[in-house]
């Protein structure tokens, strides 16, 4: 990744960390760790693999163990210029936790994009609110499961996340978003 597109990333990521407005949700970010622009969080160890992504973890659809998978569907609230979105998503349950691993293309080119597992499979209110270990608790991981990821030159994107905790049926989808349009949800993927 170029310096200018790791600042632009962590500049963008900073102002909707900032504002609290993930998915609708009212809770504020201003506490929620900075994504250093290459997936991982600066000064946040053991945290990197929950919110913004790991580079050096194993993809979803290589782990041992449980995994599922789907197919992203543009929403009806895609910003405009989304109807190319398409890609794959991946949840892993085994020994070691949850996996998750989303991988898109026909996004805008060197655009942060932010992702969340979401409560209800995508067909109802695009996925509903955001997964939750504890619900009604925090809004920030550990207590939730957050992506983020900056899509290359061609428009192509690709994170994995992990979790010491396993999701169980309760995260059925997960939710990518425009991180400067966060209430323009893109595109959802049901896990089958």
């Amino acid at each position: 990744m170029n310096l200018r597109r790791a600042a632009a990333a962590t500049a963008a990521l900073s102002l909707v960390l900032a504002a609290g407005a993930a998915c609708g949700d009212d809770e504020s970010f201003d506490e929620m760790p900075m994504v250093d622009g290459v997936g991982g969080l600066d000064g946040m160890d053991g945290m990197a693999g929950m919110m913004g992504g790991d580079p050096d973890a194993t993809p979803a659809d290589q782990v041992d163990g449980e995994v599922r998978s789907g197919e992203f569907t543009v929403l009806d609230t895609a910003p405009p210029g989304s109807d190319d979105a398409a890609g794959q998503a991946w949840l892993a349950q085994g020994d070691d936790g949850t996996t998750v691993t989303i991988r898109l293309t026909g996004l805008a080119a060197d655009t942060v994009y932010l992702a969340h597992l979401h409560a209800e499979p995508c067909a109802t209110d695009n996925g509903g609110p955001h997964f939750q270990f504890e619900v009604g608790g925090s809004d920030q991981p550990p207590n939730e499961i957050h992506l983020a990821f900056t899509s290359d030159d061609a428009g192509s994107g690709e994170v994995t996340v992990t979790h010491d905790q396993k999701v169980g049926d309760g995260a059925p989808s997960v939710v990518v978003h425009p991180a400067t349009s966060m209430d323009n949800r893109l595109a959802c993927a049901d896990f089958s």
